[in-house]
């Protein structure tokens, strides 16, 4: 009896093994500066994230093969994705999560591990890890690296929000998301949002999201500052910047404190890339670098508040659109 005990360890051994999953993808996040199109097939960012922040909701582009992840309207992070191949495509639409199951396997596909599930129907289309040849592969399912699927797994929640979007059945900006997200992230309805008029400075309609968590967004290519509240633009004003080279790529930063009426004091966010940026305190030198319409500055200097986010990137907030870079923000009139 003895002798048979070390023996049948071992089978279980491997046993365990081999219906142990496999890893798919990357471990680690890109830069967080990464172009989405920049991504080859396992890649991903993943830019950080935090659940007081505000609503979570995803965007599955088909045609580009990646899937993008909104925060309170902010772009946080990005991935390749495979979807349904030929005979088993992968349905569009609008969806939320209807269960989570981190250590799921197929009742359809011979017990196939889909590690990180998360159920978007109930005839088997769902978002999990899985193999990423970079084409459409996947028996329906929006396949992900496994260290992403993790993240999103933990960061996200029952009913959220994703959206599934193809050429020539979706809208262009559902196809090709930009920064800040095109859509409700409690409907997945279109957001509605305009761009600025040929003679508009700014545009301020706070009645659209009353109440919520607010976080602001910057294009340094665009000239553009977006305020989103609960996950829903709020407002969109033009910058100027005024002297001196912008940052390079993405950065994050945080409202570290504010006294009534002052601007406020900014905290950089250690985000994949710009690790090193943790915790330094942004140089009232560079807040002055960039101006805003001061009507504009005079009514969302009111709502912000420590932990409110800026997201400052050379990414698009504009489809199609080009211009010079730029670095932060300030209440100082814009340059005629």
């Amino acid at each position: 009896m003895f002798r048979t005990l070390p023996c049948l360890l071992f089978v279980l051994l491997l046993s365990c093994a081999a219906s142990a999953a496999p890893h798919w993808g990357a471990q680690t996040s890109s830069p967080a500066g990464t172009p989405p199109s920049a991504l080859q097939p396992g890649e991903w960012v993943w830019g950080g994230d935090a659940k007081d922040m505000g609503p979570m909701a995803v965007i599955v582009s088909l045609t580009e093969q990646r899937a993008y992840v909104y925060r309170n309207g902010l772009l946080i992070a990005v991935s390749s994705i495979s979807s349904g191949k030929p005979g088993h495509a992968t349905p569009t639409g609008v969806f939320t999560v209807l269960q989570k199951d981190k250590d799921h396997h197929s009742s359809t596909y011979n017990n196939a591990p889909m590690p990180y599930q998360e159920r978007l129907t109930w005839d088997g289309v769902a978002l999990h890890a899985g193999g990423l040849p970079g084409y459409p592969e996947s028996h329906g399912c929006v396949h992900l690296p496994t260290e992403f699927a993790r993240l999103l797994f933990d960061a996200s929640h029952f009913g959220m929000v994703v959206v599934i979007a193809k050429d020539a059945t979706s809208p262009a900006d559902l196809v090709h998301p930009l920064v800040a997200s095109p859509i409700d992230p409690s409907t997945g309805a279109p957001s509605g949002a305009l761009l600025l008029g040929p003679e508009a400075q700014y545009r301020w309609e706070p009645e659209k999201s009353p109440q919520g968590p607010l976080s602001l967004v910057l294009s340094t290519i665009d000239r553009r500052l977006v305020v989103l509240r609960n996950g829903i633009e709020i407002g969109r004003a033009r910058v100027n910047f005024l002297e001196g080279a912008p940052p390079a790529g993405t950065h994050a930063y945080q409202v570290a404190s504010i006294a009534p009426g002052s601007m406020p004091t900014w905290r950089r966010i250690g985000i994949p890339g710009q690790e090193r940026e943790a915790g330094e305190l942004v140089l009232a030198a560079d807040m002055k670098r960039v101006g805003l319409p001061p009507q504009f500055t005079a009514q969302v200097l009111p709502l912000l508040q420590p932990g409110v986010v800026l997201l400052l990137t050379d990414l698009h907030l504009l489809a199609d659109s080009t211009g010079p870079a730029l670095q932060l923000l300030n209440a100082d009139p814009p340059a005629l």
